[in-house]
């Protein structure tokens, strides 16, 4: 099974919705732009939002196992996947890369 890399690539947060529906907490997310962690036999790197894992898990699974193109091509490089968390108040993008 190969490593899998997964960097943070973009944090977003919209105010108006956590504003809106959102009750107030601290804290929310502790991820930081270009955070590098790796998955070793698809377990969740330590440190890693458990909910966010949640919604990388089955890509980080395709990966680990050797698959490629998932998607049909939607990825220059065949061996990645760019999926962001399930958080719709601070959603967050990571890149998934397959340490083949």
């Amino acid at each position: 099974m190969k490593q899998v890399k997964i960097t943070v690539m973009k944090m977003v947060r919209h105010d108006d919705l956590i504003e809106k529906f959102e009750n107030p907490i601290e804290h929310a997310c502790e991820m930081r732009l270009g955070q590098v962690f790796f998955s070793v036999d698809c377990e969740k790197p330590e440190g890693f939002c458990s909910s966010a894992w949640e919604s990388v898990l089955p890509f980080v699974m395709v990966l680990a196992h050797g698959g490629v193109d998932i998607y049909d091509g939607w990825m220059k490089n065949e061996r990645s996947a760019m999926i962001s968390c399930n958080d719709g108040f601070r959603p967050v993008s990571f890149l998934l890369e397959s340490m083949a």
